[in-house]
């Protein structure tokens, strides 16, 4: 007769010490089940950007962009040269986009003017993106009296022709730097962000997740904070480069208009003084003067496009392929 088999920690046998069971790496919460989701992932974002490699190029311009805007200006001297018996001279290998009226290189041009265009967007996604989110977050769930106020607060702030009122901004309010820059914009920028976030948070409080949530009694800051504003993570992080673009535009459309002071080297200057001074329009002299940074926002704007495609199947499992 054999004996009976002896569980230890079963109801009403007592444990033996040193028999419990310690969680494996695969339970939920453990530090090994968390390095193996980030593992997961990682070769997840690798397996989504080899699928396409033009993904991989998007990734490589934004960070050569990157590296432009942070070190670009650290790279030539604080005055650029001039050569006086070198204006507007044609593309060449010691001068790749030529020069300008000045006989400053153009490429080292663009390369130090990156800085203040992209530290601009950069203040202006994330001010939209932080007051949009804040907007549609809190009148998505909370709903009732606080949503219809806040979304007719967002629905006057979309009424109001933003380039206009830039315009009437410019001639009272001298912008002295990006961040002024940056800031204007980005106040300017959120209702998109706001209705687009509401709608999410309308979709996601009917989840089974923030029923529960709700049903232990957990405070409306957790619930957003720790289970709504997670799950919307990459769609804000999609909005926050897209609204990058938009703010590009928006600078570069005011510096070529003339309507603000060309207090720094920037590529909006660069087409202002092209186009109005130089005559680019009308001659083939100042031409690659006006192409080079019509051609940096072009390669930004085609790498925010080719990452926003990635992270969108990354995020998204109904996009991903088998």
């Amino acid at each position: 007769m054999t004996a009976p088999t002896v569980i230890p920690g079963a109801s009403g046998t007592p444990e033996a010490p040193g028999t419990a069971e310690v969680p494996g790496p695969g339970v939920p919460g453990t530090p090994g089940a968390r390095a193996t989701q980030r593992r997961n992932f990682r070769r997840g974002v690798l397996r989504v950007l080899r699928r396409k490699p033009s993904r991989i190029v998007g990734v490589a311009i934004l960070a050569v962009f990157a590296f432009m805007g942070v070190f670009g200006p650290l790279l030539y001297p604080a005055r650029l040269p001039r050569d006086d018996d070198a204006l507007y001279a044609a593309p060449s290998w010691a001068h790749p986009f030529g020069t300008d009226f000045e006989g400053t290189d153009v490429l080292a041009l663009v390369v130090t003017g990156a800085r203040y265009v992209l530290l601009t967007a950069l203040v202006t996604a994330v001010i939209t993106v932080a007051v949009g989110t804040s907007v549609g977050l809190f009148a998505g769930f909370r709903r009732g009296r606080w949503d219809s106020v806040l979304m007719r607060i967002t629905d006057m702030k979309l009424t109001i022709p933003a380039l206009p009122l830039l315009l009437v901004l410019s001639t009272v309010w001298k912008f002295t730097g990006p961040l002024q820059m940056g800031l204007v914009l980005g106040l300017l920028g959120w209702g998109g962000v706001a209705r687009a976030v509401r709608a999410q948070t309308l979709s996601l409080r009917e989840r089974g997740f923030i029923e529960a949530a709700r049903g232990l009694g957990l405070s409306t800051r957790h619930i957003i904070g720790r289970e709504l504003l997670p799950s919307m993570a990459p769609f804000i992080a999609m909005n926050m480069l897209i609204a990058v673009t938009g703010a590009v535009y928006a600078q570069v459309g005011l510096f070529f208009l003339g309507v603000l002071p060309f207090d720094a080297n920037n590529w909006g200057v660069m087409l202002n003084l092209a186009v109005f001074g130089g005559g680019a329009l009308t001659t083939t002299a100042a031409l690659p003067y006006m192409l080079a940074p019509l051609l940096a926002i072009l390669l930004l704007t085609l790498g925010i496009v080719l990452v926003v495609d990635a992270m969108d199947e990354i995020f998204n499992p109904r996009l991903r392929e088998e």
